[in-house]
């Protein structure tokens, strides 16, 4: 035990001395949060939508209104004819246009269908899926009241459906996407962090005083853990404080199986950059290698930004080997769905094992030999 304390205030020392080291361990992940929390949503409001109105009567002005009172619709202007479509979707200043046709207005007087054309920009599928949804909502209520106004009673419809929305009931992309943005900000950190112990000690020449101490395999590992893990434990701290009491993000479960589950993640965020750091000969290849072989596919393969149920099959068993994807599945469900252990228990075991691995791989990879 005096061995392994030794290490650990060896590694404490060696982070006090780098003050730019240390801004980025305390400071970018709430500076990261606050950014990217604000900045990470699927919420489409305000689409800007370009008007060509042929009929210029009075019932186009009032659909015209509409989408002005809308919150979901933006007018950034009026075009006299369609053929400044194209200029305004391909310079982006438009997401959308709304096409009156002449006649619109008479059509309606007659009790006629009349007809719209929306051209919308396919850029952007998702937003623009949204989009039109907004469209097709909107239309439907005014179609709704020229009903009501010709024959004086609010149409029936053939099938009602009543919607009930649980968990996140307005619909705030914020809270589902803040938990995954406080486990992408941990496995960034201390994966780095980590992954330049070992490495450290090699391009600094310190490996071969190591070599000379009667420290033991486990001992050198163990040592070099506890400090980043220390420094892990104040990021969960600093960020789940961010996301409570800046974003107001609901927290419906135990903040103290949070704080759990949170450890067992930095058991494999740990794990893993330190398996990094046992195969690099460099900080440098460190790096390089946890971003492009770790940090990257993680990103995009474990749900944070993609549902994993949209992808193809043979890509979907991949993502049972990445721990964000438990830890999204963990945060989630202690946030939003208020959940315990005995719902994600899987993913809190699949977890676990993961980061025991890793660890044991750092284990068998290391070497008091100077590579």
């Amino acid at each position: 035990m005096h061995r392994l304390a030794c290490l650990v205030r060896k590694e404490l020392l060696e982070l006090r001395q780098d003050p730019r080291l240390f801004g980025i361990v305390i400071f970018a992940p709430i500076i990261q949060l606050t950014i990217l929390g604000y900045a990470a949503t699927t919420d489409v409001k305000d689409v800007p939508v370009l008007v060509v109105d042929a009929d210029r009567s009075s019932a186009s002005r009032e659909l015209i209104t509409r989408f002005e009172a809308s919150d979901n619709f933006s007018i950034v202007g009026m075009a006299g004819s369609t053929n400044e479509i194209d200029a305004w979707l391909e310079s982006g200043r438009a997401w959308m246009a709304l096409s009156i046709p002449a006649g619109y207005s008479d059509a309606i007087s007659r009790g006629e269908t009349a007809r719209l054309q929306v051209v919308a920009d396919g850029t952007d599928s998702n937003s623009t899926n949204v989009a039109i949804g907004y469209t097709r909502v909107l239309v439907a209520s005014y179609a709704e009241d020229l009903v009501q106004r010709r024959t004086g009673r609010v149409p029936e419809p053939l099938v009602a459906a009543t919607v009930r929305v649980w968990f996140n009931p307005d619909l705030v992309s914020r809270d589902f996407m803040i938990p995954g943005i406080v486990a992408l900000l941990l496995l960034v950190i201390t994966t780095n962090l980590s992954a330049m112990a070992i490495v450290r000690e090699k391009e600094l020449g310190t490996l071969e005083q190591l070599n000379v101490t009667p420290l033991a395999r486990w001992e050198l590992i163990t040592g070099k853990l506890l400090p980043y893990a220390l420094v892990g434990i104040v990021d969960v701290v600093l960020v789940l404080v961010v996301a409570l009491l800046w974003f107001e993000v609901p927290l419906r479960g135990s903040p103290l199986l949070l704080f759990g589950m949170s450890l067992v993640y930095l058991l494999s965020t740990l794990g893993l950059g330190l398996f990094v750091s046992t195969v690099s000969a460099t900080q440098q290849q460190a790096m390089m290698t946890t971003t492009f072989f770790f940090l990257i596919p993680m990103m995009y393969l474990s749900g944070f930004i993609f549902p994993i149920e949209n992808m193809p099959g043979w890509i979907q068993p991949l993502t049972y080997l990445l721990p964000l994807r438990y830890f999204l599945v963990i945060l989630r469900g202690i946030f939003l769905k208020g959940v315990g252990l005995e719902t994600f228990w899987p993913a809190a075991l699949a977890l676990l094992v993961w980061g025991l691995a890793m660890l044991t791989l750092a284990t068998l990879r290391s070497s008091k030999r100077l590579a």
